[in-house]
């Protein structure tokens, strides 16, 4: 033992010592770095904490940063190693125990000392770990980089031999929203609705007003020739505020009858209706392209203050209707009044799944369901996935499975599926159940 207390000794021991330290620095600095949130570095910027501004550097050139400090760390590392050997070969002579104890020694000391324990550490407070260090990493970073930048072009080489693109990143900033957003909903740190309501920001931008229109189908409209008493039945049987009015041909819109206009005129005639001339009161189109952003809709809406518009192909046939209210739900759900159905189209099943309307949104049963079908391009309509899968017209009683889940054909008429049965499954895709 008194071996150990030799000068020479002390010293390797007291530079041993340092380097574990060194490597501890290391090893906590890359976790801090590595789990900060960028969020609250962004804050913390905004708060004129100039750390920050270094974080958030580092955190951008990620492989210098990786590099850098796994280059440091392992000098360090692997210099502690030969000075432990050369500890004990002074102690115990050259021996292979000398060797043994060493590797022994060191290995317990790194693991321990220099890997989980300032790890653990860095990981219970990684913001505020990553300002204490983020000057002297920087500063290393630095010094390193002329080595750092020759080991990457090195390993960026051998990846691209084995087809690996470093570059490629195929997660968006929305992506990582999404993914933090599910999983705090798991662990029931967010409600359902609140996912669904920020899940609708992010991809609002994505979608078209061809996405969010009620189809030409399903529209209430009215013929201007009809007799005003008539007109008055329709509008009100109705149970919309805003009714689009045709004369001779659906698509040959004339006008928008608005109900509140339509009862002012009313009154005005002491409530005689037969008199009434619906062309006078109902007011100009609005005519948009089916290929409008939903977003940029939107903010049409809200420059011409109106809340509805009529949505025509390129060749000028109606598809469908817009309102401020169908985007708006895009966002932060169904908004129901007393007179709409609690999911409409929509009929849970006790032994789960639903039976489904075939105009359906896929958006709208997978909000209301929680399920995942596709619903990012193609089709729109629950019946619209089916026949693009199956690429042709199902038959009443045929069934499908797709994407995880099984499509049986409830009813049709003509061409239209007009309701199916919808329910997950672990069946494999498969083109028909039964010709």
């Amino acid at each position: 033992m008194s071996a150990f207390l030799e000068p020479q000794n002390l010293i390797l021991l007291g530079v041993i010592l340092s380097l574990l330290v060194f490597s501890s620095f290391f090893s906590s600095s890359e976790t801090a770095l590595t789990a900060a949130s960028r969020v609250r570095m962004h804050a913390a910027e905004k708060d004129g904490d100039r750390r920050a501004v270094i974080v958030q550097r580092l955190m951008n050139m990620r492989e210098r940063l990786l590099g850098g400090i796994l280059l440091g760390n392992n000098l360090v590392n692997i210099l502690a190693s030969v000075l432990t050997t050369a500890l004990f070969t002074n102690v115990f002579g050259a021996s292979k125990t000398a060797l043994a104890l060493a590797t022994v020694v060191m290995t317990a000391l790194i693991l321990i000392f220099a890997e989980v324990l300032p790890k653990t550490y860095a990981i219970s407070q990684p913001d505020k770990l990553a300002l204490m260090v983020a000057r002297p990493i920087n500063l290393i970073v630095k010094l390193l980089s002329p080595i750092v930048s020759v080991v990457q072009v090195i390993v960026n080489g051998v990846l691209r031999i084995f087809g690996i693109d470093t570059n490629a990143s195929a997660w968006t900033a929305a992506d990582e929203i999404k993914g933090a957003v599910d999983l705090h909903l798991q662990e029931g740190g967010v409600a359902k609705r609140a996912r669904d309501q920020i899940y609708g920001v992010l991809e609002i931008g994505e979608l078209s007003i061809e996405e969010v229109m009620t189809h030409r189908k399903n529209i209430a409209m009215i013929d201007v020739d009809d007799a005003p008493e008539q007109i008055m039945k329709q509008a009100i049987a109705s149970g919309h505020s805003r009714i689009p009015v045709y004369r001779e041909d659906p698509d040959n819109i004339i006008g928008v009858l608005h109900m509140k206009d339509l009862l002012k005129a009313v009154t005005r005639l002491n409530g005689g209706v037969d008199t009434l001339d619906v062309k006078k009161v109902a007011r100009d189109p609005w005519f948009v392209p089916e290929t409008t952003s939903a977003v940029k809709q939107l903010r049409a809406f809200q420059q011409k203050r109106e809340h509805f518009a009529l949505v025509v192909d390129e060749y000028g046939s109606l598809m469908g209707v817009i309102s401020l209210e169908d985007i708006l739900e895009e966002i932060v759900g169904d908004i129901q009044d007393e007179y709409d159905e609690e999911l409409a189209g929509v009929t849970r099943l006790k032994e789960g799944g639903a039976v489904v309307r075939g105009d359906v949104a896929i958006r709208d049963l997978n909000r209301a369901m929680d399920w995942k079908l596709p619903d990012d391009e193609g089709p729109v309509t629950i019946a619209g996935l089916v026949i693009h899968e199956s690429q042709t017209i199902p038959n009443q009683g045929q069934a499908f499975a797709y994407h995880g889940y099984r499509f049986e054909i409830l009813a049709k008429q003509r061409n239209q599926l007009q309701s199916l049965r919808v329910q997950k499954t672990f069946e494999p895709d498969q083109r028909s159940e039964r010709d």
